[in-house]
């Protein structure tokens, strides 16, 4: 059954007019004049008697009336539902992002997101691999690169810059290093600058 011509009918058999129901759906009424007929003709019955006063509703009319009015009820407490929804903030939030940035950065914060909204529940997912969003891997992502995906919404967070540091005793014995070339010849100990968001992220300065 067609739901736009149901609606259609709801708001004529509510206003009793083709007029008055044409002005609230912003139709004309022959327009509501020719959804009402072929309404009609699919359910092979007679659902308004015409009448000098108005439209009334015939017995199967209200039989579909009926069906639509509590339809009609369904659909706006679902809308409400929604709204309700859209303001409140509940339910699973599965996070990813690098095992550095979530455990030094992110988790020592969550405290005050949980105290905000303590309906909320942030599954922290924290590895180097780059997981899918449209397949629903995660639902959030904070990344050190910029994502393939076209139709991601994104938002830069912040700037970081990353630095080598060495003890005072490791310099004294394997010596300051000055140039990039010098880096060679020293241990470090780090990510793997070969993962795709560590690469994404290392500009030299």
């Amino acid at each position: 059954m067609d739901w736009d011509k149901l609606r259609i009918f709801h708001a004529v058999a509510d206003a009793g007019s083709l007029t008055h129901a044409g002005d609230t759906l912003h139709l004309s009424q022959s327009a509501v004049s020719r959804q009402i007929r072929a309404l009609e003709e699919s359910l092979n019955t007679v659902l308004f008697h015409r009448h000098a006063r108005g439209l009334i509703l015939t017995e199967q009319g209200e039989l579909l009336f009926d069906a639509t009015r509590s339809m009609n009820k369904r659909i706006e407490a679902a809308t409400a539902r929604i709204r309700d929804s859209e303001e409140e903030v509940f339910g699973e939030l599965r996070v990813t992002t690098t095992i550095g940035f979530g455990s030094l950065w992110l988790a020592p914060r969550l405290p005050k997101l949980y105290e905000k909204y303590p309906d909320l529940n942030i599954d922290l997912m924290l590895e180097e691999r780059v997981l899918d969003l449209p397949m629903r891997e995660a639902d959030v992502a904070v990344r050190m690169k910029e994502p393939s995906q076209a139709d991601l919404i994104r938002k830069k967070l912040m700037s970081i810059r990353m630095r080598l540091y060495a003890s005072p005793e490791y310099l004294a014995q394997n010596g300051t290093p000055e140039t990039m070339e010098d880096m060679a010849h020293h241990r470090l100990i780090c990510q793997n600058p070969r993962a795709a968001q560590v690469s994404a992220g290392m500009i030299m300065v």
